[in-house]
């Protein structure tokens, strides 16, 4: 068990050293390319590297962490990092999908990598920066395409990405291809069985075992979707609840804001000369310093739309000051009043104008008019005894409020969904290693254990190989392995002894069958010993039939020893042969000979009988049995009997007992005959062939006739 967890953390730390080297190789790479100020990023030949050697884990972890470190330098990589994932998820399905070995596949792969790289990142950056080229590698040539195509600042800068990271892409395949081919194969197989990755996409062993039994719903897919489904709820429920607080945080900050204004210009504004402003205007003594100061103010706060100070009066707004704005973001601008102008009250506060008129403080306010989308404020304008004489106006434009949402809640998604990838991937390897490796490797072992023990082969290596697993995660799934190895024990056990006894109650029908034969051929007192020596020559005329490479696919192990076992029973219908006619001394007559030949279809009637009403016997043995007694007769030219049956009609069974039948039926002596010297048998036997017998096993007898004719005395 110590050298076991010492393999564990030794095997934990190779992982992480390869992880380290993969992320090492990425953050070198962007550093040499940005040092040499190329017009590429060369920052995910690691990341392509992990995901074809270790698979989609090491691959995200890469992929992400190398964003993190970059983005201590430059916090906006952070946001990038859900498409370094994503380039690495796709990389290793790539790779266990064998894309990387052909040229037209590896292309297919670096236009993907170019659409996540360049055309997901450049719409990911219209979303966190807007409209605007930037100063980016790629901005010259947008500008380009944007001046002389025509193309919008969005598709310019879209297709201008797309182009670079394709070229880049192009590198980064290229290089991670070839560092890969100098990786030694017995690294790249152990770290891929670190993470239970095959970098070369064969099956392994045990799927190829499960796919003889097609899994309907794999238990891994259930897991991937059950824990995709809980990411996105818990991701849509993070985000939104995230989106709301931030919204509320940042209208608040917009508040601060326009306070912050309001108090900057109480402090440039002297409210003791608002009276000489109104009445005086521009030609007021200080009016164009005091309002070149406002501007500074108003060019100091970037959101703020319209500066304004208005003494507010039962007749209208009379304007102190009116900075002039600038059209922003599609919003045209509204004019700025003159100085001492009476202007019409903001309706938008028109519940609180009496408030305003006595000077006294009001809560900013959202509005939607003819002058915006706006966050309007009023703060007083005292005196210098501390007396309200005019209300400061701050607007400022709500787009920049959603504008700033908006990019917090794409960051936001951008870190969630690429810390979500990763935590699902790390999800996901504990699921395949505590739970769906182990029982697959025990569901193949079982079915191998099972399919063996239904073939009857290789019981005891099937057992070990369940042995071998060693599964230990220390929870349920070793008590189910524990169980299993104790059910398959079991079950050798039973089958072991089951055999046992299957072989002696089968070693007792053969007895009695072969007992029975010999008592029917015992009433023929010239037959001798000719149940078990034709049984004795259909077993060897099959076996040198298979040696000789025919009829190869009938002639299997199980089959000929069906033949043997059903040969002794090839005359059983001579029990309906009269004593007189059997034992008879002269030939027969036409009568005679015509009950004689009826023991074959009497054979068949009784064996068809025995197979109908003992079920429980081998239907093979019986089957065989059945064409044994009715065929043996039959002639390969169709002169036989009982059918008249020709060729290949007849059963090969048949046609080897027929062979073997004659041959010791002439080297037998009998009440009728002497028996025949060998020479003589086989001569009648070979002129029998194509005409009698079947020329295929009288060529394969007569290979092997004399060692049984000189084997037969043993069975006398």
């Amino acid at each position: 068990m110590i050298n076991e967890k010492s393999t564990k953390w030794k095997s934990f730390g190779n992982a992480l050293l390869f992880v380290f080297l993969t992320l090492l190789i990425n953050i070198v790479l962007s550093k040499i390319v940005i040092a040499l100020k190329l017009p590429i990023y060369f920052d995910c030949v690691g990341t392509l590297l992990a995901a074809m050697i270790g698979g989609n884990l090491p691959a995200v972890i890469v992929g992400f962490f190398s964003n993190v470190i970059n983005g201590f330098s430059d916090i906006t990589t952070l946001y990038y990092g859900i498409i370094s994932i994503l380039i690495g998820v796709a990389a290793a399905i790539f790779q266990k999908n064998g894309f990387f070995k052909t040229p037209g596949r590896i292309i297919f792969t670096i236009f993907v990598f170019a659409l996540l790289g360049g055309g997901l990142g450049s719409i990911l950056t219209y979303f966190l920066f807007g409209y605007d080229f930037g100063e980016g590698v790629s901005a010259p040539l947008a500008v380009m395409i944007h001046s002389h195509l025509g193309f919008s600042k969005f598709f310019a800068q879209l297709l201008t990405d797309f182009l670079l990271d394709f070229f880049d892409k192009t590198l980064v395949v290229v290089m991670a291809l070839f560092i890969s081919k100098y990786v030694p194969q017995t690294y790249k197989k152990y770290i891929g069985g670190l993470f239970l990755f095959d970098a070369d996409p064969k099956k392994p062993e045990y799927e190829k075992v499960l796919k003889r039994n097609p899994i309907k719903r794999s238990l891994l897919k259930k897991v991937v979707v059950m824990v995709i489904v809980a990411e996105i709820l818990l991701g849509a429920l993070a985000s939104i609840t995230g989106y709301i607080l931030y919204s509320q945080a940042s209208i608040g900050e917009y508040f601060d804001i326009a306070k912050g204004v309001s108090k900057a210009t109480s402090v440039v504004v002297d409210g003791d000369r608002i009276d000489e402003f109104l009445e005086k205007g521009r030609a007021a003594e200080g009016y164009n310093d005091i309002e070149k100061s406002l501007y500074k103010i108003k060019e100091t706060f970037p959101h703020v739309m319209y500066l304004y100070i208005y003494r507010i009066m039962e007749d209208g707004s009379h304007v102190v000051f009116d900075l002039e704005a600038e059209d922003r973001n599609e919003i045209k601008a509204v004019k700025a009043e003159q100085p001492g102008e009476v202007v019409e009250f903001d309706e938008a506060f028109a519940d609180v104008k009496e408030n305003l008129i006595r000077g006294e403080k009001v809560e900013p306010r959202i509005s939607d008019d003819e002058f915006g989308w706006l966050i309007t404020s009023y703060e007083p304008l005292l005196d210098s005894e501390g007396k309200p004489v005019a209300q400061i106006g701050v607007d400022l434009l709500m787009s920049d409020v959603r504008a700033d949402q908006a990019t917090f809640f794409i960051k936001l998604l951008s870190i969630f969904f690429g810390l979500s990838i990763i935590i699902m991937s790390v999800v996901l390897e504990m699921v395949n290693r505590g739970i769906v490796y182990p029982v697959n490797r025990m569901a193949a072992a079982s079915i191998q254990f099972a399919y063996n023990l239904e073939k009857g082969v290789e019981r005891g290596s099937s057992l070990k190989a369940i042995e071998d697993l060693k599964i230990h995660t220390f929870d349920e799934i070793e008590y189910l392995y524990k169980a299993i190895m104790k059910m398959g024990g079991d079950s050798l056990l039973y089958i072991d002894q089951l055999n046992k006894q299957t072989e002696r109650i089968t070693n007792m029908q053969e007895e009695i069958i072969v007992n029975f034969a010999e008592m029917v051929e015992a009433r023929d007192i010239s037959t001798g010993n000719h149940v078990k020596k034709t049984a004795f020559y259909v077993e060897a005329i099959a076996k040198e039939l298979r040696k000789e490479g025919k009829f190869k696919d009938i002639l299997t192990d199980s089959y000929i020893k069906v033949l043997k076992r059903s040969a002794p029973l090839h005359d059983i219908g001579k029990i309906a042969i009269s004593d007189l006619i059997l034992n008879k001394p002269g030939r027969f007559t036409d009568d005679e000979f015509k009950i004689m030949q009826s023991h074959t279809t009497e054979g068949k009637n009784i064996l068809t009988k025995i197979e109908a009403n003992a079920s429980d016997m081998d239907e093979g043995y019986l089957k065989e049995s059945i064409e044994m007694a009715q065929y043996h007769h039959e002639k390969w030219d169709g002169t036989g009997y009982p059918n008249k049956i020709k060729g290949e009609e007849i059963p090969l069974a048949a046609r080897i007992m027929a062979v073997a039948d004659v041959f010791d039926a002439l080297v037998a002596e009998r009440v009728y005959k002497k028996s025949f010297p060998y020479e003589k048998a086989m001569e009648i036997i070979t002129e029998g062939s194509g005409k009698a017998f079947d020329p295929v096993v009288v060529e394969a007898f007569s290979r092997i006739s004399k060692e049984l004719y000189d084997e037969r005395t043993k069975l006398q």
